[in-house]
């Protein structure tokens, strides 16, 4: 799996899918008038409604409008009231070519209209925070939506019955009318509720899984974080090929000497800054720091190397103001990786002799040097200038290592 991949993997499980969005903007919002005048023209139609070109109109129509709202999720609330209007839009448009103005005569056309307009407003005033003024409209938005039943069944009921239709008193003179007004109120307003509770409970939820994941972050690497979300399994003890590379910064501690504490923290913290935004241009699986050591997996050696020699100029702007540089080191070889420690603590690392040669590697390199193994350099896809092969002592090997000195 690409780094790329792993990070969307980490971001995925914090937001939802677009297709989460839009069937839950389809039956929370966009289709919840359709759906109901649909059922509703089949009950008094019968099957006859299926062969209605309104059916077939109505229908593209909410997903164009799902559609265009899933997109425009987090974008001007104009655009949102505007989006909320497509479906009746189009509806409207498509039945007029068919039946001329005659369409605004139904009982049923003109509250979708309506009833489109006053949600797409109460949603354009409202804002990503949540707060009182928010929670309110979100509240009135439920209840007017949960109207939509109680205006239908009006629409019916004028038809139907026009003498319990003549005055709002007449209509009302009818208790299962008042019961079915107050029941359809309450139960938008008990959505309301739910709704709001839902909304604060969803971004308490992010918030906390925004803070857990910049934690987990620091402790295993955004792309490591990924892969662990993924597949678990991935994280366990396994033998794998990979190339290590450490960074030090030659005199720090000489210079640490003679500087007060609050110098030397600002100082290793613009470097831990540059060489942790200098590792996210590659493919890193794993760095970490230990006081001015850095130490880094890689994948490839080409890909180390690329971020070995940007990492030196990087040190460079910011350590050579103060008499300082970095010494790098690279090999290439098999280490055991996965997590160590105990049940209750744990972390991600890299072990073996590789790395330990790579740290020799770097001790013998002067400052603005990087030199390589000879795993490495075999390794490379790409030339790289080197000087001539030299042979250095490590502690721990009874023969010499080869090693290069890049050039560029």
């Amino acid at each position: 799996m690409s780094t790329k991949d792993l990070t969307r993997t980490v971001e995925d499980r914090l937001t939802d899918s677009p297709a989460s969005r839009f069937w839950q903007e389809l039956f929370r919002n966009s289709g919840y008038f359709p759906i109901a005048l649909i059922l509703l023209e089949l009950l008094v139609e019968g099957l006859e409604y299926l062969a209605n070109p309104d059916l077939y109109i109505l229908i593209p129509a909410v997903l164009v409008q799902t559609y265009i709202l899933t997109r425009w999720t987090h974008l001007s609330a104009w655009r949102r009231f505007l989006g909320n209007l497509a479906a009746p839009g189009l509806y409207a448009l498509g039945e007029v070519s068919f039946e001329g103005l005659a369409f605004f005569q139904s009982p049923y056309h003109v509250p979708y209209l309506i009833f489109a307009l006053i949600i797409g407003l109460l949603q354009a005033a409202q804002s990503r925070e949540r707060n009182l003024w928010n929670d309110s409209l979100l509240l009135l938005e439920n209840v007017v939506r949960a109207e939509i039943i109680f205006a239908l069944y009006v629409a019916v009921e004028v038809t139907a019955n026009p003498a319990q239709t003549i005055s709002l008193t007449e209509f009302f003179a009818d208790g299962s009318h008042r019961f079915l007004a107050l029941v359809v109120f309450l139960l938008g307003l008990s959505a309301g509720v739910a709704n709001v509770n839902a909304q604060r409970f969803s971004l308490l939820l992010r918030e906390t899984a925004g803070q857990l994941k910049v934690y987990s972050e620091w402790l295993l690497g955004r792309d490591l974080l990924g892969r662990a979300l993924d597949d678990p399994n991935s994280m366990r003890l396994s033998r794998q090929k990979r190339t290590i590379l450490f960074a030090d910064i030659r005199g720090f501690t000489g210079w640490s000497e003679s500087h007060s504490p609050e110098e030397v923290a600002s100082l290793v913290n613009r470097y831990y800054a540059t060489v942790e935004a200098t590792f996210g241009r590659y493919r890193v699986v794993k760095f970490k720091f230990t006081a001015d050591e850095a130490m880094a997996v890689f994948l490839e050696a080409d890909e180390a190397v690329r971020a070995a020699l940007d990492l030196r100029l990087q040190c460079e702007r910011i350590l050579n103001r103060h008499g300082l540089g970095a010494g790098i080191g690279l090999h290439t070889g098999q280490v055991v990786e996965g997590l160590l420690g105990s049940p209750q603590l744990r972390f991600y690392d890299a072990l073996g002799d590789t790395v330990n040669t790579a740290n020799r590697i770097e001790k013998s390199a002067a400052s603005g040097e990087v030199w390589i193994s000879e795993g490495v350099f075999s390794h490379l896809n790409s030339r790289v200038p080197v000087d001539e092969p030299q042979f250095i002592t490590v502690k721990g090997k009874d023969q010499p290592v080869r090693v290069y000195r890049i050039l560029t």
